[in-house]
């Protein structure tokens, strides 16, 4: 049988520091108010009342807190912030002196070092903790805002990285010698075939590296820009490998102004030639479509060896989309297809619904 564990809702990562650091000093504050003397007649006296109460203000502050999670949630907005800590607070010291008041009542209830009720004593000590509370939501707040700072700084650093990694991918993938001498390779035989083919392919070898040079430092390009280096890519490709493989782009030319970022389709396709084996008695089928507001890449599958490798590249792709824009990369297969979708971005930065 496995344990029940109960996941109690966490305003920030410090909430159990905070929760000792407050509730332990407070609990110490109010029992000297009410038991006076008493509280300190001995070790067990001090022990007992310290304990109990405390173990009652951190429940007032775990209920609190679990309140204070669903109106962040619910207010989620920067403008709604004076309106949330408002409630809050509100919501927290009438909480706290409903509780804090029974509390007297039950020490007295039950005789607990001799206590007796008095108004002095629930006022001294609500006081105190509505001031407390007070505190402790702009602390929390503070902490809250910090965190997500950092988080902020560290998902910019990831992406970073990650843009970098994928940039030096794409670029090796060219650049390296192998690329480059089947591309050289290619363009030798065409210089003896065919003369105006030869020159169309430098020109198009040309774009290409003029394309990945272009953008290293570009967030976002138009799709369009990426089908214009796709085509010269598919040239290059074409001229090595014939009728091994076909390629065919179904976007329409309205959809061409959406963003994407760079080299994404080159990252597809190098990992697409990489995973499959390329003949002509069984072309390799690739179909570049927008379906339902995303862009889609569906290629037949050959595997290599009997093996497909689906992470080649395409893991740092879509860590890129998630942490540009918290959108997935979505890869499914069906069948000897596999179907790549990925979300096109509009022109102010917003993902397409």
């Amino acid at each position: 049988m496995h344990a029940l564990k109960i996941s109690l809702p966490k305003y920030t990562s410090k909430d159990g520091i905070i929760l000792l650091c407050s509730m332990l000093p407070y609990s110490i504050l109010i029992n000297s108010l009410i038991f006076k003397e008493r509280y300190f007649n001995s070790l067990l006296s001090f022990s007992a009342a310290t304990i109990l109460t405390f173990f009652i203000m951190a429940g007032v502050f775990l209920g609190c807190g679990s309140v204070a999670v669903f109106l962040r949630q619910r207010f989620s907005d920067e403008k709604f912030l004076n309106l949330r800590l408002f409630l809050t607070i509100t919501i927290f010291i009438l909480t706290s002196a409903v509780v804090l008041s029974l509390t007297l009542r039950a020490y007295e209830l039950f005789n607990f070092l001799g206590y007796g009720f008095t108004e002095k004593d629930f006022i001294q000590s609500f006081v105190w903790l509505a001031v407390l509370n007070v505190f402790l939501t702009f602390l929390n707040e503070g902490v809250s805002r910090f965190e997500k700072y950092k988080a902020t700084l560290k998902e910019t650093e990831q992406l970073k990285k990650e843009y970098r990694k994928s940039q030096l991918m794409g670029l090796k993938s060219q650049v390296n010698p192998h690329f480059l001498f089947n591309s050289l390779n290619t363009l030798s035989s065409l210089i003896y075939e065919d003369e105006d083919k030869a020159e169309r392919f430098l020109d198009e070898l040309s774009k290409v590296y003029r394309y990945l040079l272009r953008n290293d430092d570009d967030q976002l390009v138009t799709l369009e820009t990426e089908l214009a280096f796709t085509h010269s890519y598919h040239f290059l490709l074409k001229a090595r490998y014939g009728e091994g493989f076909h390629l065919v782009v179904d976007v329409p030319e309205s959809k061409t102004s959406l963003l994407l970022p760079p080299l994404t389709l080159q990252t597809i396709l190098e990992n697409i030639f990489n995973c499959n084996r390329i003949n002509k008695s069984s072309p390799l089928l690739i179909n570049i479509s927008y379906v339902e507001n995303q862009l889609e890449i569906r290629n037949s599958i050959q595997p290599k060896l009997g093996k497909y490798d689906n992470d080649l590249g395409l893991e740092n792709l879509a860590n890129r989309f998630w942490l540009s824009f918290q959108k997935s990369v979505n890869i499914n297969t069906f069948d000897n297809t596999r179907v790549i979708s990925l979300p096109l971005i509009m022109d102010k930065g917003v993902t397409v619904l």
